[in-house]
């Protein structure tokens, strides 16, 4: 027998689906016919869907990309310390 693999979806093809199911214009057991996946994971990213809108509107999304940020100017100004260290080095060792 093959190795079975599970199928992997795409966030777009989640958030479509999860966006569906928040409308409620269908059912999740008529969604998961639809789709083809079943009602256990729309529920799931139903959940998720939600749960990430809150975080969106409290703001911890921006907080995360700020602290992102900050951390990526502290490894540049790192990196250049290093290097003046190294340069320096090397003309030392070079005498």
């Amino acid at each position: 027998m093959g190795k079975v693999t599970r199928k992997r979806y795409s966030a777009e093809f989640k958030a479509k689906v999860a966006l569906e199911a928040i409308k409620g214009e269908q059912t999740v057991a008529e969604l998961a016919a639809r789709h083809g996946i079943h009602q256990t994971m729309i529920a799931t990213w139903k959940r998720q869907a939600i749960e990430g809108m809150a975080a969106t509107f409290s703001g911890k999304a921006e907080a995360a990309k700020d602290a992102g940020a900050a951390e990526v100017e502290k490894l540049h100004a790192k990196i250049g310390q290093l290097v003046v260290e190294r340069d320096f080095l090397s003309k030392a060792f070079g005498r």
